[in-house]
């Protein structure tokens, strides 16, 4: 041992040089990453306060219009400003009163109780005349400085509604002084506002009504943002309203939204005489157009502004883009509207007044028209006495009520600045409105704002009875205060199988980097993570099939684990430093085969599954069933099942269990996926942010080189940039690929979901749907069981794609035939999926009929495409062209009949190649045709110059991807092979249901088999026998290494030439037979085993406990024993109920194949006949000729028409086309939508997470490297080999 380690240390001190793979970090936010938030938050904020600035502006200058103190629009015409007024009251309740009906229909149609809906109307009834009392019937008798700070007093009741809430909370005194110093200041504005003009002006009386009516006004419109504190008061009555409300919200939002309009038409229809309406029929142009635009101006810019906060607020940025926006626009609107008072005063033109200077100045006549209404809005301070006078004392009174006002705002919502609030937030969760309020933008806004109580302490009682309080059976998210911030369990589970040597390099870097990025420690404030691999056909026959040894994949496998270990544990790595000791390791027979455990360098675990498929089913299902089952089934239910046995309370545990269920994750992994912990964090927030979703993918990136490579990267992008964003807006995602998707526990344990996965495949069907495209069917049963699948497309992920042609169409072969059964399933079942699946609407099952039959039509429509090139290039007639252009696929689906799928597949790969010189000269003809037609105005030329422009957006809207567009031409020049020749040979070989790709394996790494000569881990078996000494060490051990062989492997191999070097050892090999576990230890130079170990580095035996010094480790052996005896009965269950071998006779086998064979001859024959009928119709219109073809007038780019010219398009032609580019716009407008979101949240995450980090820096991790406190000086070279196998078995434990 001694002259090991020196020969160890002499070789360091020459041997320095390392071999590292390329490992990307991702630990810091890059500088563009925080330049890019900068430059977001600030655009986001100027876009707030201007539009805050415009909606209050035109609103402030209508309420002027309808005064009697204007003098641009006649008396006559003021009914037009008071209508301008209405509609502005109005148009959030109508645009609300459309999303609620729509969602509505489509989605929730849950009922209030008639308690709801009595204090629903009752309440918006009473904010309603508030509204309209206070904006059509008072705010005309007022100045606009009155106009512009008497909005900000609606504040009052929520201030009051704070202090009683904390006074219920029974929170500091000073926390309740801020509230109530609002209320102090609201109350004192009051006030001054009445002394200000009952006793400055000349005509008190006349201005008694518009003063009540506006307080009355304000009081009444504060109680629109009750339902903000409703749940803070030990009043049940509220908390069973504002849960049934939140239940049933679309209905709630309809019965406010029709109250307010009828209230407003109401108010708004008596507040004028009858003959005065009349006068609208009358009404000029200009006043009719600077109304109504006033009233577009103020609609739009109040919902964009709205838009923009929720945008602020989500990107966390809610002080500099949201509150200080909304606090500076009254001040900003009352200095724009005192520009003319000021430039007066300053630039004095004549020894008059301001007041006196003002003429009539008609709209019309104005040169000047914003001026001019600025002007007006000025002029209402010359109906003040105390202006036209120049009071001091009564402008000082003025503008105190003024400010007042204003801070009365500001202290009542001045909780946001310090609201906390997730990294990603749903809307009803950051607003109690569901809509901003006309009159009242930037009140609106704040006051919505969710409200919450300053804890004294960590854990409130109260909070916790609350929040069971709020949640509803039918909807867990949907009241407003619902809290995603408990941490949650993820789980890595990778599937391997016959990966190359760079291929598990790229997965467990990637583990070990989310390892290192995320440490386990004790109380995690978001995620835990534990890693599992499960490798397919880890073991091969030895000694002619006599025993069963790990196969070259999984020493590779080994030894790449051991390499990053090694890379990742060593933090600086210069020879002058000690190497840190790697800490030991597990080796575990399992019923299945067996398992080795590690624990990673930052503490977390991680288990590799190698599975041996004597022993066990074999394939991805079947390795995905089994970590579900282990993981939610073992680990997760049985713990709650032991704990009800031991007589904890059922109702207790059903919470626990359910909550438990909602934060336990799957992140489904391939044994080839690279990914950053970024994006496994992306994906957690869209979990952790809607209950609801079952599953969130990211955006898959295909890696490798070659055309075939290239071609895949373009289509990759564009399914992601245009038909995965489309399904994620639009409804839900068919298909979360498996080779990086993150699944909710209790979506995956739902009913008809884990459990119909398990089913075998017994029908022709069956094979296509369940084991062509497991991922797919999965989702599939997500989807219809109510849970929804989302897209992030911020969360990265990179896997090897097929580089040979032959490789891509038969991995194609499986997922085209998948596809389609999944699909034709789900939309068989669209009726009650929709009804169970608020994401899925009956106009999204129509799109995917749309979706499905364009793809059905695929292989006709590329032949039109080729009839159309040889129409261009030949000059060729249409029909004869059309004819020429079925032949070759007639041909080549004949020809998939008779030969092998190799042949089929040389054969496509020619035909493709000429399909891409034609394509190319279609490119080129469609080209020349523009130039000779000298218009691009041609449908072709439309059509090739739309799709291009519409791609180059889509890829400038993906600055990371924009060089992918390189890769289009050579997509373009792939389409009949990926549309035509594919799909023939991808339904003529449905009834082949191998994997297709990796059948034989890929070519190992040459140096990595060579490396697994070298160290694969520092071990020492030991076995504590009971009623064992130490001196008996050595013998126990050898009778131990016996015992530990299962009888099937109980077989003697031949030691390796290469370990002969050990002579001890080889002759204790040749003495007793080697199990797995031996030949895996064995693949190491460095650290040879011995028997004598034991008692080298003192491990003292017990009946009962085992003190394992060198490792730090403590057993108590009765209690493993235990735990591992349950564990293997789980397994053997498990194999029992659903993972048995498949032993199929000769007989079944021959059934399923003919059943497979008539599958595929009736989908062909269906596929044949609907693309037949397209081309027949479309040839037959041919024929007839102009007599039904549609005339399409020729353009020039100028715009003027060509006389006497025309193109010809028959009417189905024309129908798909229009139907396909429908389609496509469809698409892009839901990416341009996506990408708008997931900048959002992208940005929140680079805010939140840089600060997460520097917070977790200043923890200290877990020591996972300890060295034994007896051995310092010497690494640990142990290794524990267990076996939790029953001792019927022949095992040990």
């Amino acid at each position: 041992m001694e002259e090991e380690q020196k020969q160890t240390e002499f070789r360091r001190a020459w041997d320095a040089c390392r071999e590292v793979p390329d490992i990307q970090d991702e630990s810091n936010p890059k500088k563009r990453l925080r330049f890019m938030k900068w430059f977001s938050c600030t655009i986001v904020g100027v876009l707030v306060f201007v539009l805050a600035l415009f909606s209050k502006s035109s609103f402030l200058i209508l309420v002027t219009l309808g005064s009697n103190s204007t003098l641009s629009i006649p008396a006559e015409h003021k009914p037009s400003a008071l209508l301008g007024i209405g509609c502005v009251l109005v148009g959030p309740s109508v645009l609300l009163l459309l999303k609620s009906v729509w969602k509505f229909i489509f989605k929730s149609a849950a009922k209030p109780s008639k308690k709801t809906v009595l204090w629903v109307l009752t309440v918006e009834l009473v904010v309603a005349c508030g509204e309209v009392l206070l904006t059509v019937l008072a705010m005309p008798h007022f100045d606009i400085v009155t106009n512009v700070m008497i909005l900000n007093s609606v504040s009052i009741l929520s201030a009051v509604l704070q202090v009683a809430a904390e006074c219920c909370a029974n929170v500091q005194k000073r926390d309740k002084m801020v509230p109530l110093s609002s209320i102090i200041f609201s109350l004192l504005g009051y006030i001054l506002f009445i002394v200000s003009y009952l006793i400055n002006e000349d005509k008190p009386l006349k201005l008694i009504k518009p003063i009540g009516l506006a307080i009355f006004g304000t009081i009444c419109v504060s109680l629109n943002w009750w339902e903000n504190y409703s749940i803070l008061f030990k009043n049940h009555f509220l908390k069973k309203i504002s849960k049934d409300i939140a239940r049933t919200r679309n209905v709630a939002c309809i019965l406010s939204s029709v109250v307010k309009i009828l209230i407003t038409a109401l108010v708004v229809g008596v507040s004028v005489p009858p003959a005065e309406w009349l006068s609208l029929k009358s009404i000029p142009t200009t006043v009719s157009t600077t109304v109504f635009g006033l009233v577009a101006v103020q609609i739009a810019s109040s919902a964009m502004c709205r838009w923009f906060v929720v945008v602020a607020c989500k990107m966390h940025a809610l002080r500099c883009c949201f509150v200080v926006p909304m606090y500076i626009a009254s001040v900003a609107v009352l200095i724009v509207f005192l520009i003319p008072l000021v430039t007066f005063y300053v630039h004095p033109t004549s020894s008059i007044s301001f007041c006196e200077s003002r003429t009539v100045q008609p709209l019309h006549s104005s040169p000047q028209w914003l001026m001019s209404l600025l002007t007006e809005v000025t002029g209402t301070l010359c109906t003040r006495l105390i202006v036209v006078e120049r009071n001091i004392k009564g402008l000082a009174m003025l503008g105190s009520y003024a400010l007042c006002w204003w801070l009365g705002l500001i202290l009542g919502t001045v909780y946001i600045w310090f609201l906390k609030i997730q990294r990603i937030e749903r809307t009803q969760d950051l607003f109690s409105k569901q809509m901003y309020e006309g009159a009242f933008l930037e009140q609106s806004m704040l006051l919505s704002t969710r409200f919450e109580i300053k804890k004294q302490y960590k854990e409130s009682r109260n909070h916790e009875i609350l929040s069971e309080d709020l949640k509803g059976p039918e909807d867990p998210s949907s009241f407003f205060l619902h809290r995603s911030d408990e941490p949650v369990t993820v789980y890595l589970c990778a599937t391997m199988w016959h990966e190359t040597y760079a291929e598990m390099m790229k997965i467990i870097i990637s583990m070990f980097r989310l390892d290192k990025y995320r440490p386990k420690i004790n109380k995690p404030k978001d995620a835990t993570f534990e890693f599992h691999i499960y490798f397919d056909d880890a073991f091969k026959d030895v000694n002619k099939g006599k025993a069963r040894h790990a196969n070259e994949y999984a020493e590779i496998l080994v030894e790449v684990i051991r390499e990053v270990y090694t890379i990742f544990s060593e933090d600086d790595p210069c020879i002058f430093k000690k190497k840190p000791c790697l800490p030991q390791q597990k080796i575990i027979s399992t019923p299945y085969g067996g398992r080795l455990e590690y624990t990673l360098p930052k503490g977390n675990t991680m288990m590799v599954h190698l599975k041996d498929k004597q022993l066990i089913r074999h394939k991805k299902r079947w390795s995905q069933i089994m970590y579900l089952y282990y993981i939610l089934g073992w680990k997760l239910n049985r713990k709650y099942f032991k704990k009800f046995e031991e007589g904890s309370d059922k109702k207790t545990l059903r919470e626990e269990l359910k909550k438990e269920k909602e934060n336990t994750y799957i992140l489904a992994l391939d044994g080839d996926t690279d990914f950053q912990p970024s994006a496994v964090l992306l994906l957690i927030d869209r979990l952790k942010l809607y209950p609801e979703v079952g599953a969130a993918c990211g955006r898959i990136h295909p890696t490798g080189t070659g055309p075939m490579v290239w071609y895949q990267k373009f289509e990759y992008a564009v399914g992601h940039w245009l038909q995965k964003t489309a399904e994620h807006v639009f409804g839900c995602v068919l298909c979360s690929p498996g080779c990086f998707s993150l699944f909710r526990g209790a979506a995956l344990m739902d009913d008809n979901v884990m459990k119909r996965y398990t089913t075998r495949a017994t029908e022709a069907s069956q094979y296509v749907q369940y084991d062509q495209g497991e991922d797919r069917w999965l989702c599939t049963l997500l989807l219809q069981q109510g849970w929804r699948v989302e897209y992030n497309a911020a969360s990265d992920a990179y896997t090897n794609a097929p580089q040979d042609f032959k490789e891509f169409y038969n991995q194609r072969r499986r997922w085209g035939p998948s596809t389609m059964a999944n699909t034709i399933d789900l939309l068989g079942s669209g009726r009650l999926t929709s009804k169970r699946n608020k994401s899925i609407s009956k106009p999204y099952i129509l799109y995917q009929v749309i979706s499905m039959g364009a793809s059905i039509l695929g292989p006709a429509t590329i032949c039109l495409m080729i009839a159309g090139s040889f129409t261009f290039i030949m000059n060729m007639d249409p029909n004869l062209a059309l004819l020429l252009a079925t032949v070759p696929p007639t041909i080549y689906l004949i020809l998939c009949f008779k030969l092998k799928s190799d042949t089929q597949i040389q054969i496509a790969a020619v035909m493709s190649i000429l399909y891409a010189f034609l394509m190319t000269g279609t490119i080129l003809s469609i080209i020349g045709d523009m130039v000779k037609q000298q218009t691009f105005m041609t449908p072709a030329g439309l059509f090739l110059i739309s799709m291009t422009l519409m791609y180059l957006i889509t890829a400038a809207l993906h600055p990371q991807e924009f060089s992918l567009i390189v890769y289009g031409l050579l997509y373009f020049l792939c389409i009949p092979s990926g549309y035509l020749m594919l799909v023939i040979y991808s339904i003529v070989n449905m009834n082949n249901v191998t994997w297709g790709t990796r059948e034989t394996g890929g070519k190992a790494k040459t140096a990595a088999v060579h490396a697994i000569k070298k160290q694969v881990m520092q071990a020492t078996c030991c076995r504590c026998p009971c009623g064992s000494s130490t001196e008996d060490g050595p013998s126990n051990t050898h009778e131990l290494l016996e015992s530990s062989v299962p009888e099937q492997q109980d077989l003697k191999v031949p030691a390796d030439s290469e370990d002969a070097g050990s002579r001890s050892h080889e002759s204790q090999t040749q003495q007793s037979p080697k199990s797995w576990i031996e030949e895996l230890q064995t693949k190491s130079d460095d650290f040879s085993l011995h028997t004598a170990a034991l008692s080298e580095v003192g491990c003292l035996f017990t009946d009962l406990m085992v003190f394992k010094t060198c490792g730090a480790l403590l057993l108590t052996f009765l209690t493993c024993e235990q735990i591992f005896q349950d564990e293997v009965e789980f397994w053997k269950e498990l194999q029992k109920q659903y993972l048995e071998p498949l032993n199929e006779n000769p007989e079944q086998q021959e059934t399923i194949a003919k059943d497979l064979k008539d599958l595929r001859n009736k989908v062909t024959f269906g596929f044949f006949i609907c693309n037949a009928i397209w081309l027949v119709a479309t040839m037959f219109l041919q024929a007839i000729g102009n007599s039904i073809s549609l005339s399409i007038p020729k353009i020039y780019p100028n715009g003027t028409l060509a006389e006497g010219e025309s193109f010809s398009v028959d009417p189905i032609s024309l129908m798909f086309l229009l139907s396909f580019a429908l389609l496509l716009f469809m698409q892009f407008f839901a990416m341009l939508y996506h990408r708008i979101y997931t900048l959002i949240h992208f940005v929140a995450y680079v805010g939140t997470e840089s600060k997460a980090i520097q917070k977790q820096s200043n923890q200290k991790a877990p020591k996972a490297l300890e060295t034994s406190s007896h051995n310092k000086n010497k690494p640990d070279t142990s290794i524990c080999i267990q076996n939790p196998a029953a001792e019927e078995t022949g095992a040990w434990v």
